[in-house]
């Protein structure tokens, strides 16, 4: 059942314990985490490599959050970010608010005059945004079928893609 009252906004600083609530409690359970998704938005923080950061909150209460961060490409393209962490507390899942939360964030991606977006994640889920497998473009470690780009110029880089140092946070 989706939410109807959800309201996408920008982080503010009070929210930031609020965050690491709602993403501790968004991973606990997930098998494919190792539960350091909160260290990595608060080192990305730390870092000033926020460049999209949202909240979603209902009825006043913060229940999601969603990061976009710059990337690197090996090719020397510019001007793509990644997408993550984004969670949503386990209360609220499966009610649209993360997909609000992507939308909303590649919407403001768009605005910065992003070339793409990419991410590490499930291949089911990640499709009905127009990401997609890309030939040509690796992010070392992670197999392909996990590895997704969506461009907004039509064009997808190659070579490798490098996210943030923060990704790597792990307390």
């Amino acid at each position: 059942m989706a939410i109807e009252n959800v309201l996408i906004r920008d982080e503010q600083a009070a929210d930031i314990p609020v965050i690491s609530q709602v993403t501790i409690a968004a991973f606990a359970t997930m098998e494919i985490s190792n539960q350091t998704e909160q260290f990595v938005i608060e080192a990305l923080r730390a870092a000033k490599a926020l460049a999209v950061s949202l909240v979603a909150e209902v009825d006043g209460r913060v229940v999601g959050h969603i990061a976009f961060s710059p990337v690197s490409m090996s090719d020397g393209t510019t001007h793509w970010y990644g997408l993550g962490p984004v969670s949503v507390h386990p209360d609220f899942q499966r009610r649209g608010i993360g997909k609000a939360l992507i939308r909303e964030g590649l919407s403001r991606l768009k605005k910065l005059n992003a070339r793409g977006c990419c991410l590490v994640g499930h291949p089911q889920y990640y499709r009905q945004f127009g990401f997609e497998n890309a030939d040509g473009l690796i992010y070392e470690g992670v197999p392909g079928k996990f590895f997704f780009v969506l461009s907004f110029n039509g064009r997808i880089p190659s070579g490798k893609v490098i996210f943030h140092d923060a990704f790597h946070a792990t307390g």
